[in-house]
Formats: C-alpha cells, structure tokens, sequence
C-alpha cells in the first residue's frame, strides 16, 4: 500500500466558497446574532464537507484499476468504448452525490494519450442517457504495457463545472488528482475487455481505495 497524500484537506477549488459562506455567516452573525446567522453557518457547514479532500491509501497491486470517484456504482456492463474508435469494453460508472468527495483520482499509472472535452446537458447523472448528452472530458491512459482505457468526468443535473489538470503527453501516478467535480455528478470507466470486474452495482466505493477490477499485465505479474 502507498500513502499518497499531495494535497490539503480541503480542495483548492472550495476556498473562494468556503471564504464567502464563512464570511457571509460571520457578518450576519456580528450584526443580527446567532439565530439569523445560523442558516448561512449551515451553507458554510455544507461547502466545507462538499469540498473536503482526504489521505487515502492507495493499493499498490499493478493490475489493481482504482476508483477514479467517491460514490456508489450504477454501471458494471459490456460496452462498445466511444472515445476509442468502439472498441468492446467492460464499463463501470459511478455516480457521486453532493455529500460525496468530489476530488477525481488517475486509476492506474499511465501516459494520458488524449484528452477531449465535449459541451453538453445538465440530465440527471444517474441516468444512462448522461454518458453520451451531458457536458463531459475524457481522457485516455496508456499503461506502460500498452493497454488502453477511458476515463470520463461528466457533468451532472447540478454539476456546473468540470476541471481537468492534465493533458496530452503528461504522466500519472495511481491515486494521483488529476480533476474536480462541482455538485454532483459521474465518472464512467472504459477498461479492455480482459479485465475482471470487482465492483458491482450499488456498491460504495472511496476514489483511490476501492479497487473497481483487475487488468492484466501483459509480460508482468500482478504486483503486490
């Protein structure tokens, strides 16, 4: 296991808001007491759980494909992968609610191949038609052993705002923060059709912890 923790405990993306809802909370309360402030303590309350951005413990196995999200599973299903040339694949999406973290982790190492963004809708995310109508950025790893798959950030019925740090060319560590998701949305995974599902439909699992499937090393073993 590998204890990676390269940031704070609160995302980056959350300070402007949590700095607003704090301070807004704290004039209210200087100027009209406890009671009327206490509904903008609750809105400060909620942005800081929403962007809360933990450790986590990172399995080390190489076939090991981790959790891109915090959430529940909705998607463990045969696919035809639409960002790479459809191929057939197996495909695992999980939906993150408000309360979840919303920080999104790489799953494997890997060289991000390509990265395309793609305008949309704002459809409720746990609905299957949000994979292909909403607003959405995916990205494509290679593993150093030549295997493909997609990762996919989408957008969702109160999600505003996808951020994605990385692009073409650059590399990434499991575990590694590569994007953010504000208010609620998804992330689907596209893995070769070799690999062996773990997850399954409803499960909760935590973003670079919970590993979704296992994928094969080609020439390697699977690691610890």
């Amino acid at each position: 296991m590998n204890y990676h923790y390269p940031h704070p405990l609160i995302a980056r993306e959350g300070w402007p808001f949590l700095g607003i809802a704090a301070g807004l909370a704290f004039v209210v309360h200087l100027l009209g007491g406890f009671w009327w402030a206490l509904p903008f303590w609750v809105i400060a309350l909620f942005v800081l759980q929403f962007f809360r951005d933990p450790a986590r413990i990172i399995p080390s196995a190489a076939d090991a494909v981790l959790s891109p999200a915090d959430g529940r599973v909705i998607v463990v299903e045969r696919a035809s992968d639409p960002y790479n040339d459809g191929r057939d694949c197996l495909k695992i999406s999980v939906f993150m609610n408000v309360f979840n973290v919303h920080s999104n982790r790489a799953p494997l190492d890997g060289m991000v191949e390509r990265v395309h963004y793609f305008p949309g809708r704002f459809v409720n995310a746990d609905l299957d038609k949000a994979s292909e109508a909403n607003e959405r950025n995916a990205m494509v790893i290679r593993r150093s052993d030549g295997a493909l798959i997609t990762c996919v950030q989408i957008a969702g019925l109160v999600a505003r705002r996808i951020l994605c740090y990385v692009g073409d060319g650059e590399m990434l560590a499991r575990g590694q923060r590569f994007g953010f998701i504000r208010f609620g949305s998804r992330v689907d995974l596209y893995l070769p059709v070799e690999a062996e599902p773990l997850a399954v439909i409803g499960e909760r699992v935590k973003a670079a912890s919970t590993v979704l499937a296992r994928l094969p090393v080609a020439g390697g073993g699977a690691g610890e």
